[in-house]
């Protein structure tokens, strides 16, 4: 069966996407948008370094995407359910 795009193509693309995008709003100072993209990117790392990690045995790759993760997951809380609303 031939496949137009594959799986692993649509990760690669999120990856690259999401986490670009992450970045470009944070330089655009929205962060508070840049974590959500980024977080979203996350998913796309998660799988990536997983697939590193049992295939070629790279868990530092894993471990360091697991720690990200939960700094991402912190910045959204405190962007969007912590902080004060200020006028602007």
């Amino acid at each position: 069966m031939n496949e137009i795009v594959s799986f692993n193509g649509v990760v690669q693309i999120g990856l690259v996407g999401f986490t670009g995008l992450g970045f470009l709003l944070t330089s655009l100072k929205r962060p508070q948008y840049g974590v959500i993209a980024n977080l979203v990117s996350q998913m796309f790392w998660l799988y990536s370094s997983y697939r590193a990690w049992r295939e070629a045995d790279q868990i530092g790759i894993f471990i360091t995407s697991i720690c990200i993760t939960l700094i991402l997951i912190y910045g959204v809380a405190n962007y969007w359910f912590w902080s004060p609303q200020q006028p602007r």
